[in-house]
């Protein structure tokens, strides 16, 4: 849910003020007992086996137990306003924080409504009130529900987007190996945004060191099509605009092959087919002689 204004998602969810007075009336019966439901949901919850994982001993379940009499009593007073959906979204960041799935928070509201619908306290109510009472509960609770969502997968989705980056990170070490020469190998699969990374490290390596020569060695790329070989073509631009030559190694005969027949135009890229025939190239460029001791 995108919307963060609290009667935008009331709206979206339906939960009309007519629901909003249903579960505050039907909260004047369950709260004076709700420590009563909590009890209920802990002879209920043991049996999951996220438990063990997350409830280590007595004093974290006693927390909990208080945190969640806070939760009910907050939710009963049938007031939706921006300070009540900051707390859910609170509830969603915890679960994501301590690794709670998403299938066990959906069990447990599940048992929780079931609970409050199947009470005494309900059954004192009309056989019209008790229907209209559990439609305003459901209604609130799915309202719940997605903002726990919505923040879960939210920091969810964050988590997975750091790690990708520092493997990203990890995947593409511009080094040193010589004065004024840079070599990054590359391995795996190279799409928009890998090559942007490549290319965003090989330009600030380039600047740091002054480098003349880069070696880019393509060995390891599992698949060279029209998109890889765009993307290269826009890397070694970008290092000759920085004032440093830039050379393809690693050029097998199936990947010549393949960019032939993709009729891909090269134009001015320096290929070569080893990483040694590369080393020697830019050694030369930066006029070192290697001589052999034999």
């Amino acid at each position: 849910m995108s919307s963060s204004d609290a009667t935008s998602a009331t709206s979206l969810y339906q939960v009309a003020p007519a629901d909003l007075e249903r579960v505050r009336q039907f909260g004047k019966l369950v709260v004076p007992n709700l420590q009563t439901y909590i009890e209920l949901f802990y002879e209920w919850l043991p049996s999951q086996p996220e438990f063990h994982q997350l409830f280590t001993n007595d004093e974290t379940i006693q927390r909990v137990k208080g945190l969640q009499f806070d939760y009910w009593t907050d939710f009963f007073r049938g007031v939706v306003d921006d300070t009540y959906m900051t707390k859910r979204r609170t509830v969603g960041e915890v679960h994501a924080r301590i690794g709670l799935s998403l299938p066990a928070y959906f069990a447990a509201m599940n048992v929780m409504l079931d609970n409050f619908c199947e009470g005494p306290e309900i059954q004192k109510l009309s056989a019209e009130d008790r229907a209209a009472t559990v439609r305003s509960v459901t209604k609130q609770m799915h309202l719940d529900t997605a903002l726990v969502v919505e923040t879960f997968s939210r920091l969810t989705t964050e988590t997975i987007t750091q790690q990708s980056r520092s493997l990203i990170a990890m995947s593409t070490p511009v080094t040193a190996i010589w004065r004024d020469v840079l070599l990054l190998p590359i391995v795996g699969i190279v799409d928009s945004q890998r090559s942007q990374d490549i290319m965003s490290a090989m330009l600030t390596k380039i600047s740091e060191v002054q480098a003349k020569v880069i070696i880019l060695d393509i060995g390891g790329v599992a698949i060279v099509d029209t998109a890889v070989a765009n993307h290269l073509i826009k890397i070694t631009k970008a290092t000759k605009l920085m004032g440093c030559e830039c050379t393809i190694s690693g050029v097998s005969p199936s990947i010549a092959q393949t960019i032939v027949e993709l009729g891909i135009n090269v134009g001015e890229i320096r290929t070569t087919a080893t990483l040694r025939d590369a080393l020697e190239a830019a050694f030369r460029d930066v006029g070192i002689k290697i001589a052999d001791a034999r």
